[in-house]
């Protein structure tokens, strides 16, 4: 077995002896007051201004992309000015929140993760959460109490909560019953997301931003019982997206470490590049894991997890066929539930009534 992997954190150490790294308060950036307006009105999509691989801000420029293709005005909004996401190519339309010239009839779309600060959004805008992580939700409910359900159920502004799995669907409305949820499915990228021309290497994959003590004890697991032999197995870490999805097309196994989450992307581009998924759902991607291109194993079980992997290299080796068609419905499971049309039907129905001229 060969291992490409991420060096040593001191956050893992904090981990380890029970200590959670504290979430720093994020702050809407400051926005104009709104003008008279007499054009039709913009979807402003408050990102924030982070420029390392996280899929949920990808899918906030895809989304403007698709208001933008549809006849309608929207624009990503960043804090600093001349600040763009360099690590996924695009050509979207960008600008700096001081420099957004927001109209009294514009709505101003906003991440979870702003929690409270939402409210010191532009007053009289309506307002759309796009809530990529629920769990990210909760989060701000724990450290800052009732103040951070404000955004959700004393906002006049609010006008939809945009929501990305049924998990994160169910979370909110029984957080904010009153709330007007809408869920949305994320939508792959047949360009860029898609099975390989030829068969994939002995390779196994995983991404390093979660879990990365679990990710540990299973790979060491596996090598112990020698399970790996002849396997080469890659931490994917700091890649462009064109990179990953390379890697994971040359892979017939992607280990899903998944916390929590909204979603959860990387396991859905994995099974759209081919790969045998196992492991953590993150609950978000539960939806996701369907035997037999998906195997999910109970979260936190590392035991459960090193197994589940073993059972799938024996499968592969002892009946390759079989294992490359059910990667083969994987990937058309991923493209076709999860396709750029729906997505783009999904965003249409959401945000073209609140933008109508």
């Amino acid at each position: 077995m060969s291992v490409v992997a991420p060096p040593a954190s001191l956050y893992r150490v904090a981990r380890r002896a029970g200590i959670r790294r504290p979430r720093p308060k994020k702050q809407v950036p400051r926005m104009r007051a709104p003008r008279a307006q007499t054009g039709p009105p913009t979807l402003w999509m408050v990102t924030p201004d982070f420029d390392r691989p996280a899929g949920g801000i990808r899918k906030q420029y895809r989304a403007v992309d698709v208001l933008n293709d549809a006849g309608l005005s929207a624009a990503v909004v960043h804090k600093r000015s001349g600040f763009a996401c360099t690590w996924f190519e695009h050509r979207t339309r960008v600008v700096a929140a001081a420099d957004a010239p927001v109209g009294e009839r514009d709505v101003i779309a906003v991440p979870e993760i702003y929690g409270r600060s939402i409210l010191d959004l532009p007053a009289g805008v309506r307002q759309v959460i796009f809530n990529q992580g629920a769990y990210l939700a909760l989060d701000t409910l724990v450290a800052d109490g009732s103040a951070a359900a404000a955004p959700y159920v004393t906002n006049p502004d609010l006008a939809a909560v945009v929501v990305v799995s049924d998990d994160s669907a169910e979370i909110v409305r029984y957080m904010f019953p009153d709330a007007p949820v809408h869920r949305i499915h994320h939508g792959i990228d047949p360009a860029v997301h898609h099975p390989p021309a030829a068969a994939p290497r002995r390779r196994i994959a995983y991404m390093t931003r979660r879990r990365s003590d679990e990710a540990g004890q299973v790979l060491s697991l596996l090598e112990l019982r020698g399970a790996l032999a002849g396997w080469e197995v890659v931490a994917i870490h700091g890649k462009t997206e064109l990179e990953v999805a390379e890697l994971l097309r040359s892979s017939q196994v992607f280990l899903s470490f998944s916390q929590l989450e909204g979603f959860g992307l990387p396991p859905l581009e994995a099974l759209a590049c081919g790969c045998l998924v196992v492991g953590f759902h993150g609950f978000g991607g539960r939806e996701l894991f369907q035997p037999p291109f998906a195997v999910p194993v109970e979260d936190g079980d590392v035991v459960g997890f090193a197994r589940a992997v073993e059972d799938v290299i024996r499968r592969i080796d002892s009946d390759p066929a079989a294992m490359a068609a059910a990667a083969a419905a994987g990937a058309g499971f991923a493209t076709e539930r999860y396709s750029r049309a729906t997505e783009r039907q999904d965003l249409l129905d959401v945000f073209a009534p609140l933008l109508a001229a």
